[in-house]
């Protein structure tokens, strides 16, 4: 049976786009990003890091506020939209 491909709806491509956002504007790279998270207690490869990005992978709740917690903010701020980050079509939502 083929794998189907992940679908992610407009908060999920926004979470993404403001994971690598954060990530950059901090100056980390994905491998410092996923060994944070790591330290943290929720073990990331880089690899699964840049799938999330891509919005390749899921990023479940675990994942969010590790990440959130290694970028230094909130896991809300991962999930609202920020005008400067997200060109997502929030209407309908």
């Amino acid at each position: 049976m083929p794998n189907r491909p992940v679908e992610i709806g407009p908060a999920g491509l926004h979470t993404a786009r403001a994971i690598e956002h954060l990530r950059l504007v901090r100056g980390l790279t994905q491998h410092q990003l996923a060994a944070r998270c790591t330290a943290l207690g929720r073990p990331m490869a880089n690899t699964a890091l840049s799938r999330t990005e891509r919005a390749r992978r899921r990023c479940d709740v675990d994942d969010l506020v590790a990440l959130a917690t290694a970028l230094g903010v909130s896991p809300t701020t991962l999930l609202l939209p920020l005008p400067s980050v997200s060109g997502d079509d929030w209407r309908g939502c």
